[in-house]
């Protein structure tokens, strides 16, 4: 069939004529990906050299834990707020503004000796976080219809992919070269993505009205402060220490008072009501969960592989091998991005959220064999893969064009937090039960297999909620109505 005839046939049909792929469209998804990848690949990169940081920097484990715990914070400020300011300045503008972020850190821990400046270089950083969720928006409205959904799925799986590579990356590095050349390749990557979004992506028209929302952005970034600080911080000061509870007594007040602000004002930071919509509220609290899933499912892999034989249970594998345990789940995430995309975004979620279950729940029976560890966690790599996928569609369908920055940026924030919780409990977890071999607590196979049935509950929890999303759920003003 001809493409005047595809096109005759389309119109009388009522749906838009496939079309293939242009060399200008694969072009700018490559330069948008490679700038996701670079800054997912900051959320992993620095964990397996933790230990050389600490006798480099001569700083305490305390202090070297603040090079994650900083990046964190900063970025849950920026997810949203950046968004916002997408909508209303230009997405594309925000993109190079969190991408230069990248570099500028990137580029101060490159050049530190001293725990200070490291800090302040990974708190930079966390600007940049925001890069991935506006570079989902970018993608959904520069690109044709038939090919948005296809790009949203790629650029989302690059959350999953680059904490996959992060960690093999960086096991690498720290048996063969100096650590710092892990920060170099963040300066490196950022530069080669800057000038080709300034010269080959498109600025799209600016969607969104009103003005910055400084009120509603202090309040929120002020919870997440104090939400995430004693997630981050808990199994070191206690959990029923009283700083802890009252920094997660004060995060839940914060948000109650942001959220009645914002029910006040005309241009919020984010609008509540929207928000509310059961489509975006139950696919923000599925995603929570699923970024429960994927960063259990780092801590759970790559320290498991190499715990000593002794313990039953471990392979007494190096860190270049326990992050390489990584790599076949980020494989397959990028693999079976385009899957996603030809599913509805609701099945999709369902179908991903039920097999990272399925991953899990393969690692807590199967543990005699490296392999068989290695494929529980490419199981519940694909599955994270199509969940994630899933998850911008899903807000697309259900968010107005003018808000379209804002939201991927509050369900992205869902997911950091998801990821937190992952942190603090699995530590717990995996602090609880333990064993002494020769003075050192190690977990016990026990403690990680709770872990694992914790994450598997999770993953059927997102599943359930992904079947309550209404399946017709689009907005008369939605960004990508069905």
């Amino acid at each position: 069939m001809s493409q005047a005839a595809a096109v005759a046939r389309s119109a009388e049909s009522g749906t838009p004529p496939r079309s293939s792929w242009t060399g200008k469209q694969l072009i700018v998804l490559l330069v948008i990906g490679t700038a996701a990848l670079m800054v997912s690949l900051t959320q992993s990169l620095l964990v397996p050299v933790m230990s050389e940081l600490g006798v480099d920097l001569r700083a305490s484990s305390d202090g070297i834990a603040w090079l994650l715990t900083s990046t964190l914070l900063v970025g849950a400020v920026a997810v949203p707020a950046f968004g916002r300011l997408g909508d209303l300045f230009g997405t594309k503008l925000m993109v190079l503004v969190s991408l230069g972020a990248l570099v500028i850190g990137s580029l101060v821990c490159a050049l530190s000796d001293s725990l200070a400046p490291m800090i302040v270089g990974r708190a930079i950083v966390g600007l940049s976080v925001a890069t991935v969720p506006l570079s989902i928006s970018l993608v959904g409205v520069i690109l044709p219809r038939e090919h948005s959904a296809a790009g949203i799925a790629l650029i989302s799986a690059m959350l999953g992919v680059g904490g996959a590579l992060g960690l093999p990356l960086s096991g690498l590095i720290a048996e063969y070269a100096d650590y710092h050349l892990l920060f170099w390749i963040c300066v490196a990557g950022g530069i080669l993505a800057l000038p080709g979004i300034v010269a080959l992506v498109p600025d799209p028209p600016r969607a969104g009205q009103g003005r910055m929302d400084y009120l509603g952005t202090v309040l929120l970034g002020a919870a997440m402060l104090a939400l995430l600080l004693p997630l981050a911080q808990g199994s070191r000061w206690g959990w029923g220490d009283p700083l802890t509870i009252g920094l997660l007594v004060t995060a839940a007040v914060l948000l109650v008072v942001f959220v009645l602000v914002e029910l006040r004002i005309t241009s919020p930071l984010v609008d509540v009501r929207t928000t509310a919509r059961p489509a975006l509220l139950l696919t923000n609290i599925a995603s929570l969960f699923v970024g429960f899933a994927l960063f259990a499912t780092l801590i759970g892999t790559a320290t498991y592989v190499q715990m000593p034989a002794v313990t039953g249970y471990g392979f007494g594998k190096s860190i270049l091998v326990g992050g390489l345990c990584m790599l076949p789940g980020g494989i397959i995430m990028l693999l079976l991005s385009p899957l996603s995309a030809k599913l509805a975004p609701r099945t999709a979620l369902i179908i991903g959220s039920l097999i990272i279950a399925l991953g899990f729940g393969s690692r807590i029976v199967l543990t005699d064999s490296l392999f068989k560890v290695i494929l529980g966690a490419t199981i519940a790599g694909a599955g994270t893969g199509i969940a994630y996928a899933a998850m911008p569609g899903l807000i697309s369908h259900a968010t107005p064009l003018s808000e379209l920055a804002a939201a991927n940026g509050l369900n992205a924030l869902f997911r950091s937090v998801g990821s937190s919780l992952a942190s603090a409990i699995g530590g717990a977890v995996l602090a609880a039960k333990t064993m002494d071999l020769g003075g050192h607590e190690l977990p016990t196979l026990g403690a990680y297999q709770l872990l694992f049935g914790l994450c598997a509950g999770a993953a059927v929890l997102a599943a359930g909620l992904a079947l309550l999303i209404p399946k017709h759920s689009a907005t008369a003003d939605a960004a990508l109505p069905e």
